[in-house]
């Protein structure tokens, strides 16, 4: 799983390199995510290229929200697919992260 991170003043956008956040992918996503979330507070992640999200997949993104959460952070998402919005509508994860269109409208949202 490849995924870089910049800064857009003090939040990281974490662009994800991947078609599917995944059973076979999402322990590297999490041990990536625990490293970049150190001591940062904001965080976008992009998932523009990301077509296809399974159980384990939500799970990796519910394991980063509460870590951000526990340190007193917020998550949220940028360019989310079509298939991939529909999959994080069943199981409600809409609810608890917001989603953006664009990456930009994402990092101004945190104000």
């Amino acid at each position: 799983m490849e995924m870089f991170s910049e800064t857009d003043g003090d939040v990281v956008v974490v662009v994800v390199l991947a078609d599917e956040l995944d059973a076979d992918n999402a322990k590297r996503f999490k041990s990536k995510m625990a490293d970049i979330i150190g001591n940062n507070r904001k965080f976008v992640l992009d998932m523009g290229q990301v077509r296809f999200v399974d159980s384990s997949g939500c799970g990796a993104l519910l394991s980063a929200l509460r870590q951000i959460s526990a340190a007193g952070g917020d998550l949220k998402l940028a360019n989310v697919q079509k298939s991939v919005q529909s999959m994080f509508e069943l199981v409600r994860l809409h609810r608890i992260v917001e989603m953006f269109d664009t990456r930009e409208a994402a990092v101004k949202s945190f104000g």
